[in-house]
């Protein structure tokens, strides 16, 4: 259990006493966006500084998927299978067909340019949400130096039917990742504002959701060390949320149940394997996994 802080007895039915975290590749400048494809029995995820996306097979080879991939963050699977994106270099959510080709879905809002968007999710109706913070546009090192032309830091929501660009929830300093419940009524969003501002935000706000429109917005867990940045639930409801040292784990109920140590902060992190009861860890400069009694919500 070496891997594992204890705050709450409940943690322990989440540890696997035998499993240790493991390393699967290093060399990357900013690993992100982790993506399981089940059928394909592989991992996707995003070295952003790099310009690349990654491809990890379970023999343990890495490969370059797409370089150069326009500074891609946030990375999720819909209901059909295909990839979808987040691009800081396109100011960008995009699709990856079953052909290969891309399909720009999103790349301006009231005939603006788009921030940078960073993380994605499609519920099984087809929308699809996704977070647009300035992060892509700060600096050259994920992106490109611009200015917001936004007025706002929002999250947003792609109407299946119409494929109309709404804005969900507009009070955010920087909205970041984000994951449903599994029954896809509550929606949790982290707000990483702390990170360029003393004092700013580090907690994940948690959101009651009904026929595409948002309600509450609570702060549900404060974050350290760090802010928070990916998050995932499991199928019993429990929020695994990154920091700056590890994994934090937290009950639907809002209650501190531990955390994973990991040697670099973590980015973002996505339930995988066969039996979904794999933990991929994208952190700083390496991917790791950690085998785990939980199984993610969602499809792979």
């Amino acid at each position: 259990m070496s891997d594992w802080e204890i705050y709450d007895d409940r943690c322990r039915d989440l540890i696997v006493g035998t499993a240790r975290l493991e390393k699967l590749y290093t060399g990357t400048r900013w690993a992100e966006g982790p993506v399981w494809f089940a059928d394909a029995r592989c991992l996707y995820f995003s070295d952003i500084p790099n310009d690349r996306m990654l491809r990890w097979v379970e023999s343990g080879e890495v490969t370059v998927y797409r370089s150069p991939s326009f500074y891609s963050n946030g990375n999720t699977r819909d209901p059909q299978g295909r990839l979808v994106s987040c691009r800081h270099g396109t100011r960008s959510v995009v699709r990856t067909e079953l052909d290969g080709s891309i399909t720009t879905i999103a790349d301006s809002y009231g005939g603006k340019p788009l921030n940078s968007p960073n993380d994605v999710v499609v519920t099984s109706d087809g929308a699809v949400w996704f977070t647009d913070p300035p992060y892509g546009i700060m600096f050259d090192y994920e992106g490109g130096v611009a200015d917001s032309e936004q007025g706002g830091n929002y999250l947003f929501r792609i109407d299946p039917a119409s494929g109309a660009l709404q804005i969900a929830a507009d009070d955010f300093d920087k909205p970041n990742g984000l994951a449903f419940s599994p029954d896809e009524k509550t929606l949790y969003v982290a707000d990483s504002g702390g990170s360029h501002t003393r004092g700013g935000p580090h907690h994940v706000r948690r959101f009651s959701v009904e026929g595409g429109k948002l309600s509450g917005g609570k702060v549900f867990a404060e974050v350290n060390p760090g802010v928070p940045d990916g998050l995932r639930v499991d199928e019993k409801g429990n929020v695994w949320i990154s920091c700056g040292d590890g994994i934090l784990v937290f009950s639907a109920d809002g209650r501190s149940l531990g955390k994973i140590l990991v040697p670099e902060p973590v980015a973002n992190l996505t339930f995988g394997g066969p039996k979904r009861n794999r933990l991929f860890i994208t952190a700083s400069t390496s991917l790791y996994s950690l085998f785990v009694n939980a199984r993610g919500a969602g499809r792979g």
